[in-house]
C-alpha cells in the first residue's frame, strides 16, 4: 500500500466567513509535506480566482501526468526511445439540474517524438499506459486517447 496526505486550508475568509455566498473567497492552499504549497480557488465559474488552481483543472493534470508517467516507463521496456512528449488534454463536466456535476469524459492528446522504435508499437504503448494508470483506473468516466507519433530529426 501507498500513502499520500495533503491538507487543504481555506484562506478566503474575508473577516465574516461564510456570511454570505458573495461574501467570502474561494481561495484555499494544497500543502503538501516538502513540496511548494500550491494555491488553488474554485473555477471562475463559481466564484473563484482565475489565476490559481481550480480542483478541475488538477483532476485533468493529474490524468494526463499519470499516463505520460505509465508510457515513458513502458516506452523504456518497448524500446522505443521517447525525446518529447506533449499533451493537450481536455474533460468535459456535466451539470445537473441542482447543481451537482460530475465529469463524464476526458480525452488525451499527446504528440509524442520519438528517436528509436516502431511507431506502431510507440501508439500502442498508449493503450497500456491507460490501463496501468492508477488515476484512470479509479475514474467512472471514460479516458479517450489522440496520439499523435512523430519521427525525431537526425
Amino acid at each position: 500500500m501507498h500513502h499520500y496526505k495533503a491538507t487543504i486550508a481555506w484562506t478566503g475568509n474575508t473577516g465574516e466567513g461564510t456570511r454570505s455566498y458573495r461574501g467570502f473567497s474561494r481561495d484555499y492552499d494544497v500543502i503538501i509535506p516538502q513540496r511548494p504549497v500550491l494555491k488553488g480557488s474554485s473555477d471562475p465559474a463559481f466564484r473563484g480566482d482565475a489565476s490559481r488552481h481550480n480542483p478541475e483543472d488538477l483532476l485533468l493534470a493529474a490524468i494526463s501526468a499519470c499516463h505520460m508517467l505509465w508510457y515513458l516507463h513502458l516506452a523504456v521496456g518497448a524500446g522505443v526511445v521517447v525525446t518529447d512528449y506533449v499533451d493537450e488534454a481536455e474533460a468535459e463536466m456535466a451539470m445537473n439540474p441542482d447543481g451537482s456535476g460530475q465529469f463524464v469524459s476526458a480525452t488525451l492528446r499527446p504528440r509524442v517524438t520519438i528517436a528509436a522504435g516502431d511507431e506502431n508499437v510507440a501508439k500502442a504503448l498508449h493503450h497500456d499506459a491507460n490501463a496501468k494508470c492508477f488515476i484512470a483506473r479509479s475514474l467512472n468516466f471514460p479516458v479517450h486517447h489522440e496520439p499523435v507519433i512523430l519521427r525525431a530529426e537526425s
